[in-house]
């Protein structure tokens, strides 16, 4: 497979999956490269989003001067469309209560969306659901109907969102769940990981749902399990 198809593929499956494959691809289990808060969904029948991190610093209780301002979102949007696509935004609001003002909403979400931007990863807040564009993902941290004073501060270099660290174009995968950054040396191998982790849960799933499941045979199952390649 070649890039896009990859992400093709790994967008069929949910972030948890994609998590247990890298688990697989990796050899071990980590404590890092994942979320671990919850967020708000935009919406719940858009597909898991992959792409590379376009990665931001938002602030919203600030004033600012509006020329400056401006200047600065010319240049943020001039980061986005540049470099691999599918791009995904990663902002991290830096505020000391992140969430004030709503960086997404109607405008940006259209913007973004056609720089290349397949959705947005954020502790930040989110507005306009209904009027977001229809196929772009908001994963945030909370909603806000105003949008404060909020602008960019800082683009292109490392943030953190929800104790996930992201670097610039760094590959990140991301749903309802949360998002997990995937090494690129993994990539390669996540299908197949993918495959072994299903067919090796199979086992485990089929006994359990046999009428005479019990311990005994959830033993067997686990033994079986361990022996799929």
């Amino acid at each position: 497979m070649d890039l896009h198809e990859i992400f093709s593929h790994l967008r069929q499956f949910d972030t948890p999956t994609i998590s247990n494959a890298l688990e697989i691809a990796r050899g071990s289990r980590e404590i890092s490269g994942f979320t671990q808060r919850s967020f708000l969904t935009a919406s719940s029948r858009l597909p898991a989003i992959v792409g590379f991190a376009r990665t931001a610093k938002i602030r919203c209780s600030t004033p600012y001067d509006p020329a400056q301002r401006r200047r600065n979102q010319i240049a943020y949007y001039d980061y986005v469309s540049k470099g691999e696509k599918p791009s995904l935004a990663i902002i991290q609001d830096i505020d000391e209560r992140p969430g004030l003002g709503a960086f997404w909403g109607e405008v940006n979400t259209h913007i973004h969306w056609g720089l290349g931007c397949a959705g947005t990863v954020t502790n930040g807040s989110m507005r306009d659901l209904d009027a977001m564009h229809p196929e772009f993902q908001c994963l945030a941290g909370s909603l806000s109907p105003s949008h404060a004073w909020v602008q960019v501060v800082e683009f292109g270099k490392t943030v953190d969102v929800f104790g996930m660290s992201v670097n610039p174009d760094d590959i990140v995968h991301a749903d309802q769940h949360g998002a997990v950054v995937i090494p690129p040396r993994y990539l390669e191998h996540l299908p197949a990981a993918i495959d072994l982790m299903a067919r090796r849960e199979k086992v485990l799933l089929d006994a359990a749902k046999r009428p005479d499941f019990s311990m005994s045979v959830l033993k067997e199952a686990f033994a079986e399990s361990e022996k799929v390649e």
